[in-house]
């Protein structure tokens, strides 16, 4: 059985690299949440309209704090969480759709470069997919799996469980709810060189 939160050997973490980078996306590896967090911001302009994706790894290593309550940037979250669902929500999905930069984590990497995300209502995905000009994720090296069965494996068997346990305590939701996936999202490639950054961190971080 996969240990889910098990840190991958170095050189499975050094495969993994050159797997994304070979599927054109730019990655960077840093040892531990305080260096993925650096890496992060200094990729980020200040000024810039940014939208911090909800995401336990972000939130857990204080980028989402920073990015939505600094001021150094235009928060995309802080100017939905002041807009009305009932009468602004085509503007409130166009504003999420296409931010300067989107930033966030994956639920699973494997080792040969395929990024996946996990999503119930897919409000990120726009945005991951092509809206934003840039993406950042930042990923615990935990979430590397061989391929995409583990990967699937790895949302439904660790993921979904924790995530509707955090959704039902965070929005009083019934105990009955389960957040399985319904929408699941695969980069395989990206081919707008630059635009999506991957930060893979060597620490436990996220689910």
């Amino acid at each position: 059985m996969i240990e889910w939160n098990k840190l991958p050997a170095k050189e499975i973490v050094e495969k993994t690299a050159a797997a994304l980078r070979e599927n054109g996306f730019d990655v960077t590896v840093v040892p531990g949440a305080k260096e993925a967090k650096e890496a992060a911001l200094n990729l980020i302009p200040e000024k810039s309209e940014v939208f911090v994706m909800a995401s336990a790894t972000a939130d857990s290593i204080g980028l989402s704090a920073e990015i939505d309550k600094s001021g150094r940037y235009e928060s995309v979250r802080s100017k939905l969480n002041a807009m009305d669902g009932k009468t602004q929500g085509r503007d409130m999905r166009k504003l999420g759709a296409g931010p300067d930069v989107a930033v966030g984590s994956a639920h699973a990497v494997t080792q040969s470069g395929k990024l996946l995300v996990a999503s119930l209502t897919g409000s990120q995905l726009p945005a991951y997919t092509y809206g934003a000009g840039t993406v950042i994720f930042v990923v615990s090296t935990k979430k590397i799996v061989p391929g995409l069965d583990e990967a699937w494996d790895r949302l439904v068997q660790h993921v979904v469980p924790q995530e509707s346990a955090r959704a039902r305590a965070a929005y009083g939701l019934p105990e009955s709810f389960n957040s399985y996936p319904s929408k699941v999202l695969i980069l395989n490639k990206e081919v707008q060189p630059g635009r999506v950054k991957v930060i893979l961190m060597n620490e436990d971080a996220g689910f």
